[in-house]
């Protein structure tokens, strides 16, 4: 953690100022410490270099156990491709025009491969996360200038109202318990004439049916019996492009055919062990960000990206 992270954090119980104490620091990085609430004496750690405000990953701790193994594959830093940086424009327009100089929020972090990408176009970027995959973040870019990381709950994000100039969501609020409550939360941050990007799982279609069945199993089963079951999807992936045959596999039981096998292994895994997994519509996403007061909202491409900027 750097204390220039300390301008945008507060109490999220009271919203007000914390103070840091007994810290170990490492060149420029506090390492481990203790932030405190000014008015209600709260008490909040900084573990490896993260500040922590909530006990654990709860309802989202598969996330946790899916970064921790799968830390680096989808980082274009590591794997030597942009399709990170690729699926970031696609879901927000953003390029270094918008980004550069700019206070983001990546709203659930993961292992940070959207914050990569935007702290590389010049932004001061704060990564929040509910689980510990803000521990493989930080291995990934928490040490890198301008990138904040913290473990927080996206229903009780620690930052002031209006803290960030562009906050986006990219594929997260759809594992929340309440998509439309954490959006409203995320939206709550970003200041009049910011804005706010998000990308969700879309309702349309069969294309999702067979895997809700099996999911009522697989979000059962150990996360370590489902690391090993996903990996079945990297040899199938050949099965599933067989014509017809291929086609009914992935309606009833859909698996990655990403031609990468290590992003097969990780999609798979990432599809059938959440604990939520919402579906939804434009319709009903467009009016969160009327509701929100966003006004020039855009839709993009491939369902369901869609930005919005904050009225003034």
């Amino acid at each position: 953690m750097k204390t220039a992270v300390l301008r945008f954090l507060v109490c999220p119980v009271c919203r007000v100022d914390l103070r840091l104490s007994s810290h170990v620091e490492d060149r420029g990085e506090i390492l481990e410490g203790r932030l405190t609430c000014t008015a209600c004496g709260a008490e909040y750690s900084i573990t490896r270099g993260v500040p922590r405000f909530v006990p654990s990953g709860a309802y989202a701790s598969s996330f946790g156990f899916q970064w921790t193994r799968f830390r680096t594959v989808q980082l274009d830093s590591y794997n030597g491709t942009d399709q990170s940086a690729r699926e970031f424009a696609s879901t927000t327009g953003w390029g270094v025009e918008t980004c550069r100089g700019r206070v983001v929020l990546d709203a659930g972090v993961g292992a940070g491969r959207f914050a990569e990408v935007v702290a590389a176009m010049g932004a001061e970027v704060v990564g929040v996360d509910l689980t510990t995959a803000v521990d493989a973040a930080y291995l990934n870019i928490g040490q890198r200038a301008r990138v904040h990381l913290v473990q927080a709950d996206i229903f009780a994000l620690p930052f002031r109202d209006g803290t960030f100039d562009l906050a986006y969501s990219i594929g997260v609020l759809h594992h929340t318990p309440d998509p439309r409550a954490a959006f409203a939360r995320v939206a709550t941050t970003v200041r009049k004439g910011g804005e706010v990007a998000v990308y969700l799982y879309a309702g349309y279609g069969p294309w999702f049916r067979g895997s809700d069945l099996l999911r009522r199993v697989t979000t059962r089963l150990p996360l370590r019996v489902m690391f090993w079951l996903s990996a079945a999807a990297v040899p199938l992936a050949f099965v599933y492009r067989v014509p017809v045959v291929g086609r009914l596999l992935r309606l009833a039981v859909p698996i990655s055919l990403h031609p990468d096998w290590r992003w097969r292994w990780l999609n798979t895994f990432d599809w059938y062990t959440p604990t939520y997994q919402w579906k939804l519509l434009y319709p009903e996403v467009l009016r969160w960000f009327r509701e929100e007061g966003f006004g020039e909202v855009e839709v993009f491409d491939d369902p369901i990206r869609v930005r919005g900027a904050k009225a003034g």
